[in-house]
């Protein structure tokens, strides 16, 4: 028979005679007598067939619940939801995108403490369900652990879905025809997992790894694989030991591991939306993070990982090198991770990592800390009369480090896209993309279409886009987005005019609108707020609660 100690939360809900009620209906659901006695562990499940991400989650769902009640506890699963980036891009629906990360938590908080689970394990696969759950286990505060639902393989020719988002731009540019446009849909998607770059989804999950809060090795590992089954049942047998330690995510999310996770997020090459995603998991764990804080970290730690999208692998490749323990371990004899930070193993980093070994000699994947792809992080944040506030560029390099021009400016991303297909956008120009901010959106849009429609035309070194929205990962070019303060609060991006200069420099850290102070005071005082898009509903519901993206855009900050 369980303690009180692992059954703090449980007993409330079944022990006694007058929670017979609660009995006779987990009778019901399987419950036997015995399990009234074990440590109950909630298996939040983001299994759905509306996207290839998390097809397969269920399964990963049985597996983890077996590998806790194979070790003494009771599992429930549950579902909540999640979106496909993919599937609504560049499009309405795109603007639930963001939302579904505060549903998601939401949901998770609701269902666990509703039901008394005493510890959880929480399973996603996606972009935005991945922050979300996080945010759910630092909320709840009861032991958990996060499993990754892996990657995809590799499509065809090694394609993936920015493969097709770029052969969009392609086609448009008359480099690519019907037949060989519908032969790259067909065939970049072979089936479950999440897209197959360092996008957002195995960025999330890398640092989630990093973070401490999944099991070592958790991150790197293809949807359907032995390990990833493996990895599920250990995460169902490590729950019920961070439960007997009372070991809960806030001992683990603190400041020094959220460092950990930003310094791996650089040397990878991963995604904006990391930005964006760290920020929020932060502030629902109560650890002060800031955008300076990446900039901080950002000036000593290199990007190593030549992956996509603006390098040449996938992540299943980085997977068959050893994926990204060999990296930490770099990192952290080279001083760049702290490594007595607490992990879900029960162990510290450096206990973790300790017989970890390097990558293969002839791999060339990963480069060495003497031979970086960029001597510093490719995540540069600009302040400037544009974003007073900050905003938030992904910049290799590979397409320069600075870049001015005349802005074109849209006021959708649908707009934007048009004018990119059909040649309006021309060599020089700078895309302002606005009114798809948190509020504006509502919902903050990711703007992977007209970006793989820049690259796919071979404008990447031409043409740059700002947009107070966001990115895929798998976009890049000179794009900067997530400009603060954004368009419908009256942010200086709303009095952007065509023709007017802009200067993006990465090196200076500066995103400025090239015109008179006096102009843009007068411009401003001119401004008026636009009528709210939404009066009723989750995005007007949204609109009204959210803050800031350079606060991580979360929706309870009071």
């Amino acid at each position: 028979m369980a303690n009180d100690k692992t059954r703090k939360y449980s007993s409330v809900i079944v022990d006694g005679v007058a929670q017979a009620p609660s009995r006779a209906m987990l009778h019901a659901v399987g419950f036997e007598d015995e399990d009234f006695n074990k440590t109950q562990i909630g298996i939040a499940s983001t299994w759905s067939m509306v996207t290839p991400c998390n097809m397969h989650i269920n399964k990963l769902a049985e597996d983890a619940g077996e590998g806790v009640d194979g070790a003494g506890g009771k599992s429930v699963i549950f579902n909540t939801i999640t979106v496909s980036d993919g599937i609504s891009m560049g499009t309405p629906g795109m603007r639930y995108s963001l939302v579904s990360r505060e549903v998601i938590a939401d949901s998770i908080e609701t269902v666990t403490g509703a039901q008394g689970f005493d510890g959880l394990v929480a399973i996603g696969g996606c972009d935005k369900n991945m922050p979300g759950c996080m945010m759910a286990l630092a909320r709840l505060n009861r032991p958990g652990i996060f499993v990754y639902g892996g990657t995809i393989k590799p499509g065809a020719h090694r394609r993936d879905i920015v493969s097709v988002f770029e052969a969009v731009g392609g086609h448009a540019a008359g480099k690519v025809s019907d037949k060989e446009l519908h032969e790259v849909e067909q065939t970049a998607i072979p089936g479950p997992g999440s897209c197959g770059g360092m996008y957002t989804a195995n960025t999330m999950a890398s640092a989630i790894e990093a973070l401490g809060m999944s099991l070592p090795g958790s991150s790197a590992q293809e949807a359907v694989s032995d390990d990833k089954k493996n990895d599920c049942h250990r995460a169902g047998e490590a729950v019920l030991e961070l439960v007997k330690k009372d070991i809960k995510p806030r001992d683990i999310m603190t400041r020094e591991a959220f460092e950990n996770a930003i310094t791996v997020v650089i040397a990878l090459g991963g995604s904006t939306n990391a930005v964006l995603h760290l920020l929020a998991m932060a502030h629902t764990a109560g650890v002060k993070l800031e955008l300076d804080d990446f900039t901080r970290i950002g000036a000593r730690v290199p990007v190593l990982a030549d992956v996509k999208p603006s390098g040449k692998y996938l992540m299943s490749e980085l997977i068959a090198i050893g994926g990204i323990q060999p990296l930490m371990k770099t990192l952290l004899d080279a001083g760049l991770l702290q490594g007595d930070c607490m992990t879900v193993t029960g162990n510290t980093m450096a206990q973790n990592l300790a017989d970890v070994k390097p990558y293969p000699v002839e791999q060339d994947i990963v480069r060495t800390l003497d031979n970086p792809i960029k001597k510093d992080s490719h995540l540069v944040v600009l302040y400037g009369n544009l974003a007073p506030t900050g905003a938030v560029a992904k910049i290799s390099g590979k397409e320069g480090l600075s870049f001015t021009g005349n802005a074109r400016v849209f006021e959708s991303e649908e707009s934007a896209l048009a004018a990119i297909l059909d040649g309006t956008v021309v060599k020089g120009d700078v895309i302002v993309i606005r009114q798809e901010g948190p509020v504006g959106g509502p919902g903050m849009r990711e703007m992977l279409s007209p970006t793989g429609a820049i690259m796919g035309k071979g404008m990447g070194k031409d043409v740059a886009l700002i947009t107070d929205g966001r990115f895929s990962g798998g976009s890049h070019g000179f794009v900067v987005g997530h400009v603060t303060p954004e368009a419908a609060v009256g942010g200086p991006i709303a009095i952007v005019q065509d023709g007017d200069g802009i200067t993006i420099d990465a090196e200076k850290k500066e995103l400025s609108l090239n015109i008179s102070r006096e102009e843009l005071d007068m411009r401003l005082a001119a401004w008026a707020a636009p009528a709210p898009k939404e009066n009723r509903g989750i995005l007007a519901k949204y609109a009204r609660l959210v803050c800031s993206a350079s606060e991580g855009a979360v929706t309870d900050k009071f």
